[in-house]
């Protein structure tokens, strides 16, 4: 099933996501309702609270990226970054911020501890763009979106289109929930 991902002002996004203690059959049906949810979107990352359910979990799935086209989807459960290696400045957007882009500087690479759909406990190195996207995952899961890690200057470039999302001006071509009261100053 299709879920409506959440947007810029709903709260849901800024609040510190919950750790999963098991999994069970609503886990599942969620991990699959996401992982249709952002491919429809033609996304390559969600995390659960973008579909609000504060729940530390994400899915990633590279295969609509250029070069990645053979990645398998992955299922990230209680992720717990290890370690990072150097920091590079890419441009980043996301599903609950349609049409808005912006640099962000981030590691660009990271040993991760985290537990997998199956519930088993995983150690993985990634770097790239696959370490680019859980960590843009793993922000929206401590409450954090990709715009608060860009330089002031260049946030201030984007503040009118932020505005219009939080007005629910929003166009796009997959599901949204837009909840007004609990748009973001």
């Amino acid at each position: 099933m299709i879920l409506p991902i959440n947007t810029y002002s709903d709260e849901v996004l800024r609040r510190k996501a919950k750790p999963l203690k098991e999994s069970d059959a609503q886990l599942e049906e969620l991990i699959s309702n996401m992982l249709e949810s952002m491919r429809n979107a033609e996304g390559i990352g969600l995390a659960a609270p973008q579909v609000g359910v504060s729940l530390r979990l994400i899915v990633v799935d590279l295969s609509l990226a250029e070069g990645y086209e053979a990645a398998s989807p992955m299922v990230v459960i209680n992720p717990h970054i290890l370690s990072v290696k150097s920091f590079n400045s890419m441009e980043e957007g996301c599903l609950s911020i349609p049409d808005v882009r912006g640099d962000v500087v981030r590691p660009s690479a990271i040993q991760l501890k985290y537990r997998d759909r199956n519930f088993e406990e995983c150690i993985g190195e990634f770097d790239r763009l696959a370490a680019r996207v859980i960590q843009h995952e793993i922000d929206h899961l401590d409450g954090t979106l990709f715009v608060d890690r860009m330089q002031r200057r260049d946030r201030r470039k984007i503040q009118k289109e932020l505005d219009a999302l939080s007005r629910g001006e929003i166009n796009t071509n997959y599901p949204v929930a837009f909840h007004e009261d609990s748009v973001v100053k």
